[in-house]
């Protein structure tokens, strides 16, 4: 299968929204599908939104097949030009565990790197970023603030793109800039 790995032009915002809705709601439940697809159009109309880093990937067919978000973060006001946030990733169901997300996210480290950033923020399960270099935050002195809730610490992870980047980073992760997070 011909995959090929582009930023989410106009021509494609619709279907990454319908494919990132049905991937969440068929992996949790319809409100958080919903939710998802809020918050990728939230992020696509603030400030910290990074056309260049919503990525796609379509098949031979030129169907979106993959979808992962990296736009801009900060801890505590600080760090927005050097920080991301990796929110959403998500894969055609039929077609998870087939390296998609994995070719995505290499794909957006690397024009991540060419654009300045120095480091990734994601919250998910470890064992889906393990594998690309994410490790604990809170390692780093980055930690969950008070209204962030997670399963376990090593939920909210971060990856370097520059050497020695998380050494002078440090603070709390807050999402309440997000509306659709504050409701949701």
């Amino acid at each position: 299968m011909e995959r090929i790995i582009k930023p989410c032009s106009q021509r494609y915002r619709t279907a990454a929204l319908e494919l990132v809705e049905k991937v969440f709601t068929d992996h949790e439940n319809a409100g958080e599908g919903r939710l998802v697809r809020r918050l990728v159009e939230e992020i696509r109309a603030k400030k910290y939104y990074v056309p260049e880093l919503e990525l796609i990937m379509v098949n031979e067919q030129d169907a979106v097949i993959g979808y992962a978000m990296f736009s801009r973060f900060h801890l505590e006001g600080r760090y927005e030009n050097e920080l991301l946030l990796l929110s959403p990733v998500a894969v055609k169901t039929e077609l998870q565990r087939r390296h998609i997300s994995k070719e995505l996210l290499e794909y957006g480290f690397e024009k991540a790197r060419s654009l300045g950033f120095q480091a990734v923020l994601v919250e998910g399960d470890p064992r889906n970023y393990r594998s690309r270099g994410f490790q604990t935050s809170c390692r780093y002195g980055i930690e969950a603030s008070p209204g962030v809730h997670l399963p376990d610490p090593d939920c909210l992870m971060v990856k370097e793109l520059a050497a020695g980047a998380l050494e002078k980073m440090k603070g709390l992760v807050d999402y309440s800039f997000y509306e659709t997070l504050r409701e949701g």
